[in-house]
């Protein structure tokens, strides 16, 4: 059974700043000059939402064309595109609103301060059947972590290490904060208007979960899962891969629901599945591909990394089914060398301070679009 590639698209948070590593807010200020962009509460970092495509030849065009844009803007007021996920050399202990007459951000502010001053990658998958959309839900609520594991990239907060691989996502005020697995769209808009009525939510947006349903009027009209608990991935190549491996996960899902839908092949209850998630999304934060993690089809505990690689053998078939083996190859070196966090720290560790790592993980952000670039001039030329 040959399947179509579903539409996706990308939101994308970035922060701006120096060179030497320092964060500017200047959110409302590219605004005024590059619509695409999005403004944040505060000002130290901004967004753009890439158009729905199925290739991902063309995803990868979509992801790098904004920033070319904003970093030619960027460079004409001697600023830069920062990596990471957490206010790395910034002051995490001062709100700076880029729209002090914001209702919603003086919410926000008082709410959380600077706990969701962050950057992060929201991967949307187009599913518009409610039932095939709440199955891959439930799968892709279950391996999250995985996923959280290949993108970890916010080991420091203040100029200071954390001691974990995602401070953002452990920093981050999750809301609810319990969020069942849906058994289906009655269950989810049943479960929404309860969070409304009692204040749990501010509005149906205010779902900030590792993965929710989205669509064009929450909660009844949905076509998409959007996974929200990635870090930033600065690497066009080993986002598509990652996105890759989410989207193989939901096809070989769709092909056989009983051995993959966690409702139907776990010997887990709802509420374990839960929890287990849960907990396996903080220890992923914590240790990324070196966490323990609990299975959810029997609970057993298992490597991370080491889960990671029976994950990639097992959508290999599919995979080049449909000629997308390679989108997968950035993984091996993530399990390889580690991910960004681990990289970094691995630099910290052989005697390089903080502030050097970080100087050069955004010379290198940078010379690794001119090198993409180039490539794609090459291939069109």
């Amino acid at each position: 059974m040959i399947q179509k590639l579903r539409l996706k698209g990308f939101e994308v948070e970035l922060f701006t700043g120096r060179r030497t590593g320092e964060n500017v807010g200047v959110a409302e200020l590219v605004k005024q000059d590059l619509t695409e962009f999005c403004v944040e509460p505060d000002h130290r970092n901004l967004e753009y939402i890439t158009e729905p495509e199925s290739d991902y030849g063309k995803l990868k065009e979509a992801l790098l064309a904004p920033r070319r844009r904003l970093r030619t803007w960027l460079e004409e007021r001697d600023l830069t595109l920062l990596p990471g996920s957490t206010l790395t050399l910034g002051d995490a202990t001062r709100f700076e609103r880029s729209n002090p007459n914001d209702p919603y951000h003086d919410l926000i502010e008082a709410t959380y301060g600077t706990t969701v001053v962050t950057a992060s990658i929201h991967i949307n998958l187009g599913i518009s059947e409610p039932a095939d959309l709440f199955a891959a839900l439930r799968l892709v609520r279950c391996e999250a972590a995985l996923l959280l594991a290949l993108s970890a990239s916010s080991p420091f907060l203040n100029g200071q290490i954390t001691g974990v691989h995602s401070q953002r996502w452990l920093q981050f005020p999750l809301t609810p904060k319990h969020v069942p697995l849906f058994r289906d769209l009655e269950h989810f808009v049943e479960w929404t208007d309860t969070q409304l009525m009692e204040g749990r939510m501010h509005n149906v947006r205010h779902l900030w979960t590792s993965v929710r349903p989205n669509g064009p009027k929450r909660p009844f009209d949905l076509n998409r899962l959007e996974l929200r608990i990635c870090d930033l991935v600065t690497n066009p190549d080993l986002l598509l891969a990652i996105t890759a491996l989410m989207e193989l996960r939901v096809l070989m899902l769709l092909r056989k629901p009983d051995q993959l839908d966690p409702f139907k092949a776990s010997d887990l209850s709802a509420d374990q599945l839960m929890v287990l998630s849960d907990n396996n999304d903080t220890a992923a934060a914590r240790h990324s591909l070196d966490a323990q993690l609990l299975d959810w089809r029997d609970g057993r505990q298992r490597l991370c990394r080491d889960w990671l690689r029976d994950l990639i053998n097992a959508v290999m078939p599919v995979a080049h089914e449909l000629e997308m083996a390679s989108c997968l190859l950035p993984l091996e070196s993530v399990l390889a060398e580690g991910n960004q966090a681990m990289r970094w720290l691995k630099g910290i560790e052989s005697g390089r301070s903080l502030e050097e790592e970080f100087r050069t993980g955004i010379l290198a952000m940078e010379q690794e679009e001119q090198l993409i670039d180039r490539s794609l001039a090459d291939a069109l030329g």
